[in-house]
Formats: C-alpha cells, sequence, structure tokens
C-alpha cells in the first residue's frame, strides 16, 4: 500500500467532492470510482489524484454531435 497521507477517508473525500458519503459508497459500488482499502481497519480510502480526475471528468460537457 502506497503511504496513507496520499488518501482520503470517505468522509474528507466526500466533502472534497461536494457530495454526500452515500453517493461516494454508490459511485463505487457503480464502478465510477475505485475505493482502497485501509491495511488496519478496513476503511474505505480514496486517492486525491482520483478525486481530480473523476471532477474532471464530471465537469466537462457532455458530447454535442454535429450536424451536417
Amino acid at each position: 500500500m502506497e503511504n496513507l497521507r496520499d488518501f482520503l477517508r470517505i468522509s474528507e473525500a466526500a466533502e472534497y467532492l461536494g457530495v454526500s458519503p452515500n453517493t461516494l459508497r454508490n459511485w463505487e459500488n457503480a464502478g465510477k470510482i475505485a475505493a482502497h482499502r485501509h491495511p488496519v481497519n478496513d476503511y474505505r480510502l480514496f486517492k486525491k489524484e482520483e478525486l481530480d480526475a473523476l471532477l474532471r471528468q464530471l465537469q466537462e460537457p457532455p458530447d454535442t454531435q454535429r450536424e451536417g
């Protein structure tokens, strides 16, 4: 496992993204983001760089189809 300082707990990650912890759990279950597990207590942990990637993906406008 990498340095635990590179990870956020679920409450911290949810606040960082502006969503509830339950939303973050649902996103994990849907495969939208990966959760890593703490080696001692098995809590969900999220890498900040993966959260940033998810934020970028959410902020991108949907592809618009061009006609013509």
